[in-house]
């Protein structure tokens, strides 16, 4: 093996050998097991939270196809309609061309050219990250196969009166001028106004004042809403008022919906361009009226005063005749949520208009016939009831329930060019033809030739041919052998933020068309933030790209790449200031299994996963670890254990207990990916290696290896010390397949195992036969005693080369017994000079003691230190201590701190005073005891 460990010389080798090889395939004789990978966008590139998430789907895939599993990771890519067709729009328009020029037909072929040209990003930065999917099965949401299932799903649902056309309110995109989804939206926190705006009473000379952040919509406005209990505007309720500017009458509504505490008590109800007011305005009859165009103007349905402006200029303009009408009561400065496109940055409108739906909200059809919504909601409820599919961690099953017991219809139908075309035609007269295409439409409906049909425009949400991802990438609606081998797949592994968007919508897809559930498990993973707790953004500059932090990136580069990306150039100074705090040398090389390794034990059950580059780099030290320990194995064992058999080898007590804590080990690492906790997985396996394995059995090795090489006991050892680290690799592979492959394959031969790769070789089961729990507690005896010699060595600055006479009181029978086994062992790793026993009653000199339960440890003090030295670093330090001491007490002795300083910062000064205090009592002690001598 070379050296050094460096995962660039192996990385890319290993992943070329398993693809090429097939290891990637379904294979195996025992129970199906599938994964289906959440498709990331065609667009995209590798974030963090892929990253994090491609991890614990492949510890789950490496480890049941360890486990004789016949497993199928199955990979795809979404279409993604709104990012896709902007980023080839932008190329184009880059280029002065437009797409309303080009065509919607040359458009689209000019996006499936961009797919096959650059769409494959992440797909290799999954093979970077040591994704074993099958790719040979690869699947896109456009691909023939899965356009035919969304094709037959779309008819059946609209045969079945559970998909419409209707006029809805739906969020509105100004830019892109299509629905968007909620999921598409994102909202934050705003400064903007509150207006106050005077609306004069029909047969009165009074007003009401009504409050809004959105005087523009006032346009619209078709009711004034009061709070049936506020006493304020008992006498007005029935009334009516004058709309301003537009000169019409609108009723004065009582509704439970009005805060009397909020404004003014007053609302204005504008049906068409708010989601609370529609629900106000079906409630009283009032007929929703629409004053924006699709590009955010102000349309017809107003005033010409204000026909074409945009709804900025025309709140300008409003507020401005308000004014000037002596009816604008006053403005207020407020903060509000703003809603804006996640694509665009723009504020997302609510807009009427008329779009597709799925029908999740009655509970008939519209002709009165049983069946209709609750045909989809139902069973997908039951099924998490009943516990066919099960949430973990399982409190997001609240959540679940929350969302479909409160679900509205689904809009799926968006004003773009690129996605699955709805597969509806209409005829002269307006009527709606659906079938798989033209002449499927026109032989369902005996359509003469003459019938002139044209298709609609609008494609489907790339959430609909998603919900159909666990069965349509099996080959439905073909009946497919991988259909009835994988459906239902195993588990779901996904953040809990597509809860509704996705998962949801695949249960209750799954249990309509498949009559069974799409997944038995649903695994819910928190989302990476950065080492602060923050959301990571490119608008915040504190991404991270986990190919950065594989291959490592200077500190120009990075702070390039961070500052280039931003969607708000102007704090540019302020993330370049941030980055070359954060990483003044840059990101060093890490390797893959060190990031993996990282994100496996940040997969607790919390919503948040904090990422920290500083662990990172503590499993890069864990990577060099078990690197060095496999060269100190091979340079032992190599052409030494030619001859594996058992008769001619011995196991002193080291043995015995490294492979009983091995099968502790084992027994965690299984239970912990079977329950999900990777990061009980993960502190398992770095414990046992790095704490048992490599600093104790490492260590306890060298007395038996030295001197005759070829005795039964060192035979013994060499074999321990091969066999274990074999069946390490392998509890470690799925977390680390990088490293534990390229170490696999030099130490197996020794271990006298073939095959031709650590990926079908079966992951380790705990054998209870080779638990001995006596091994256990002389190792633990023999640990705690070298342990407190290290103690004293390091409290009394003894050189850690100098060897030490020992003294032991009150040794027992049990004890002395150890000292006899064990005397190579403790003398080689405590560094002993002698050891002696005390007899009963006989005075030990002054000496520095350490126990292990009963038994004293002596270490004679005289002769070892130089104590007028050793006086003088003690003193030294106890000044430093003091000063530390004194320092802590006048803070916590001030009042303001204390009173104003928040709960955890005062706690945290209160624990340094008690770590102080404790610190400089052991210090007096030891001073008396070097006094003394």
């Amino acid at each position: 093996m070379d050296k050094t460990y460096t995962p660039a010389s192996i990385e890319s080798h290993w992943y070329k050998q398993w693809e090429q090889a097939g290891h990637f395939r379904p294979g195996g004789s025992g129970d199906p097991y599938c994964i289906m990978i959440p498709p990331p966008n065609v667009t995209g590139t590798l974030h963090m939270g892929h990253a994090f998430q491609d991890t614990l789907m492949d510890v789950l895939t490496r480890y049941h196809r360890m486990a004789g599993y016949n497993t199928l990771w199955q990979p795809g890519t979404d279409h993604a309609g709104i990012a896709t067709q902007m980023v080839v729009e932008r190329q184009l328009n880059a280029e002065g061309g437009d797409r309303h020029a080009l065509g919607r037909s040359a458009f689209v072929e000019r996006i499936w050219e961009w797919k096959a040209r650059s769409g494959g990003t992440i797909q290799n930065q999954m093979r970077r990250l040591g994704a074993s999917v099958d790719w040979t099965r690869e699947r896109f949401t456009m691909d023939d196969g899965l356009s035919e299932a969304v094709q037959a799903v779309f008819v059946q649902l609209y045969n079945e009166g559970l998909i419409y056309r209707g006029e809805r309110l739906v969020n509105w995109d100004p830019v892109l001028q299509t629905a968007v989804s909620d999921l598409e939206v994102e909202s934050a926190e705003e400064q903007s106004s509150i207006w106050r705006l005077r609306y004069p009473i029909v047969g009165s000379d009074d007003w009401l004042v009504v409050a809004t952040t959105r005087p523009e919509t006032m346009l619209g406005d078709t009711a004034v809403a009061v709070n049936p209990h506020d006493e304020r505007f008992q006498s007005l309720i029935g009334g009516r008022v004058r709309l301003p500017l537009v000169d019409r009458e609108i009723p004065i509504v009582a509704d439970e919906y009005v805060d009397p505490a909020f404004g003014t008590g007053c609302l204005k109800i504008t049906p068409a361009h708010d989601f609370n007011d529609y629900e106000v305005g079906l409630r009283h009859g009032c007929t929703p009226i629409n004053i924006l165009t699709e590009d955010a103007r102000i349309n017809a349905n107003a005033p010409a005063t204000y026909q074409g402006l945009d709804r900025y200029e025309a709140r300008d303009r409003i507020v401005a005749d308000f004014e000037a009408a002596g009816l604008l009561d006053g403005v207020d400065p407020h903060r509000l949520m703003v809603p804006r496109c996640d694509r665009t940055g723009v504020v997302v409108e609510p807009y009427l208009t008329y779009q597709w739906f799925v029908d999740l909200t009655r509970d008939t059809q519209a002709d009165g016939r049983p069946g209709g919504a609750r045909e989809i909601t139902r069973p997908a409820i039951d099924a998490v009831r009943s516990g066919d599919i099960r949430f973990i961690p399982e409190n997001w099953t609240k959540t679940y329930f929350n969302w479909l017991e409160d679900i509205q219809d689904w809009c799926i139908s968006r004003q773009l060019w690129w996605g699955h075309r709805i597969p509806a035609w209409y005829d002269g007269d307006g009527n709606i033809y659906v079938g798989s295409d033209e002449a499927d439409v026109r032989a369902r409906h005996d359509l003469a030739p003459e019938v002139e049909l044209s298709q609609d425009e609008d494609v489907l949400d790339t959430w609909f041919s998603s919900a159909l991802w666990p069965f349509s990438t099996l080959g439905w609606p073909e009946e497919t052998t991988e259909l009835h081998t994988f459906y239902p797949t195993s588990v779901l592994v996904t953040g809990f933020d597509i809860i509704f968007f996705w998962v949801a919508r695949m249960i209750m897809m799954g249990l309509k068309f498949r009559g069974e559930v799409p997944f038995r498990e649903i695994y819910i993973h928190g989302l990476v933030r950065d080492s602060h707790g923050a959301k990571m953004s490119k608008s915040k500059g504190n991404v991270l790209d986990p190919i950065d932090i594989i291959d490592g990136i200077d500190l120009e580069s990075l702070v390039a790449k961070r500052t280039t990306a931003l969607m708000q150039p102007q704090i540019a100074p302020t993330i370049e200031k941030q980055t070359r705090e954060a990483f003044p040398e840059g990101i060093a090389e890490h390797g893959t299994d060190a990031l993996r390794f990282t994100f496996a034990s940040l997969a607790t059950t919390g919503r948040d996963v904090v990422f920290d580059m500083g662990r990172v780099d503590g499993y890069r030290n864990f990577c060099n670890k078990l690197w060095n320990a496999a060269r100190y194995v091979l340079m032992n064992c190599e052409g030494k254990l030619d001859d594996i058999n058992e008769a001619s080898m011995a196991y002193g007590t080291a043995e015995r207990w490294i492979v009983t804590r091995l099968q502790r080990t084992a027994q965690t690492v299984n239970e912990a990916i079977q329950s999900y906790r990777m990061d009980l997985a993960a502190q398992a396996i770095y414990e046992f290696t790095w704490d048992e394995y490599c600093d104790w059995y490492l260590e306890l090795s060298k007395p038996a290896l030295q001197g005759d090489a070829d005795t039964p006991h060192a035979r013994g050892t060499r074999y321990t010390l091969v066999r274990v680290l074999e069946t390490l690799l392998r509890l470690v592979h799925p977390m680390m397949p990088f490293i534990t492959e390229s170490i696999w394959q030099r130490v197996a031969p020794v271990a006298g195992i073939k095959g031709e790769t650590i990926m079908t070789q079966a992951f380790p089961a705990a054998d209870p036969e080779r638990i001995d729990a006596d091994a256990e507690a002389e190792i633990d005896w023999l640990q705690r005693f070298i342990l407190g010699i290290r103690r004293i060595r390091g409290e009394m600055d003894i050189a850690p080369g100098k060897r030490l006479p020992v003294m032991l009181g009150n040794a027992g029978p049990l004890d002395q017994s150890r000292v006899e086994r064990h005397r190579a062992e403790l003398d080689f790793l405590a560094r002993l000079e002698s050891i002696r026993i005390l007899d009963a009653g006989e005075e030990a000199p002054e000496s520095a003691l350490a126990l292990v339960d009963e038994l004293e440890i002596r270490v004679p003090m005289a002769g070892l230190i130089d104590r007028d030295a050793e006086l003088a670093r003690l003193a030294k330090a106890r000044g430093r201590l003091a000063e530390d001491l004194a320092r802590v007490r006048a803070k916590l002795d001030n009042a303001s701190f204390v009173e104003r300083a928040p709960a955890d910062v005062v706690q945290r000064e209160r624990d340094k005073l008690a770590e102080a205090e404790s610190a400089l009592a052991r210090t007096d002690e030891q001073i008396a005891r070097v006094e003394r001598l």
